[in-house]
């Protein structure tokens, strides 16, 4: 019996040492119980090999059963944790002005004309909410949690995976498998510890957007999928809401600022289908630079900086590209289309 528990430690092992998710580790050491609980059903009594696995599969079935109610208190812990929004930070740091530490950790910003103290004031009571924690919402969610955006909310329904780390800086190696929201908040949190942070585990749907976006100022949309940009863009449209998008693949990222209560064009103006299938791939499909995400969404952060404080001139009505193969930024003139389902007329 002893001989099949190393045999699971050494799966377990080397399933890390190959970067394999836990799912997948756990999975292996499924396999191997089944396999003993099989081999104790069919194998003779007088088996050498029954009497090496313990000769009774009594024994594993009872293994068996507290494995399992130890993953089920594991699994209520984790819907649990999924589900509560952390403790608001003190009142202190939530509410009225700077505290001497929060003015020497935002020194640069107050001396800068563009900003100073009035615009730093904004950025503390600002709510800015982040669609996706993964390439372009890592960097992001990092320098505005930097910048001192007072409340930043960020959904995302995937976990940390190995694959992730290669651009995903906001996440670390002993996160994988955890909900990307809870490892962007612990990121953001040892960051800056007097911003409040909501992170919403779950995927962005039709039914839940409207209610969330209502409750922010800014949006900024980090996802890789069009039909959740499509949504974002419809339902901060409705509401009025300024929307921070960004794109990238391979060696090239894009990046305006949606505004259509502004008189600028919306994202469906600009993009008035999904492209077909195939015709843009993804970034596991087709490569990305690991460097490009982070150019990308430090520049959706110091849009959303320049939008907060009423600071320099964004990209309302522009599209900035970046080619970074060749070293090369462009900008385009956007304009509304009058037959937009989304803002037109």
């Amino acid at each position: 019996m002893v001989w099949v528990l190393f045999l699971a430690a050494g799966f377990w092992a080397l399933g890390h040492k190959m970067g394999a998710p836990r799912s997948a580790r756990w999975l292996m050491i499924a396999l191997l119980y089944i396999a003993v609980l099989v081999a104790l059903l069919v194998l003779p009594e007088t088996s050498p090999l029954r009497d090496a696995l313990g000769g009774s599969y009594g024994e594993w079935l009872v293994l068996g059963v507290l494995a399992a109610m130890i993953w089920a208190y594991s699994q209520g812990l984790s819907w649990l944790k999924a589900r509560v929004r952390p403790a608001d930070p003190a009142p202190e740091q939530k509410r009225g002005g700077f505290t001497s530490t929060e003015l020497e950790r935002y020194a640069r910003h107050i001396v800068l004309r563009e900003i100073g103290g009035p615009g730093q004031k904004k950025l503390k009571e600002a709510k800015v909410l982040v669609i996706g924690a993964g390439g372009l919402g890592a960097p992001a969610l990092q320098y505005l949690a930097a910048a001192g955006v007072g409340t930043i909310g960020v959904i995302d329904h995937d976990e940390v995976d190995n694959s992730n780390l290669q651009r995903q800086v906001i996440h670390t190696d002993d996160r994988i498998g955890m909900p990307k929201v809870f490892s962007a908040q612990e990121g953001m949190r040892a960051l800056n510890p007097y911003v409040e942070v909501r992170p919403y585990n779950r995927r962005l749907t039709e039914e839940i957007a409207a209610e969330l976006f209502a409750d922010y100022d800014l949006i900024l949309d980090g996802t890789d999928s069009f039909e959740a940009r499509y949504l974002a863009n419809r339902i901060a449209a409705r509401q009025g809401k300024p929307l921070i998008g960004a794109a990238l693949s391979q060696w090239e990222g894009q990046i305006s600022l949606f505004d259509p209560a502004k008189g600028a064009p919306c994202y469906q103006c600009i993009f008035p289908e999904a492209p077909a299938p195939g015709l843009a791939p993804t970034c596991a499909e087709a490569g990305v630079l690991g460097p490009l995400p982070g150019v990308m969404g430090a520049m959706m952060a110091v849009e959303a900086v320049k939008q907060i404080a009423g600071a320099g001139e964004g990209l309302r009505g522009r599209m900035l590209i970046y080619d970074a193969l060749y070293a090369e930024t462009r900008t385009i003139s956007l304009k509304r289309r009058a037959d937009c389902p989304v803002c037109g007329g």
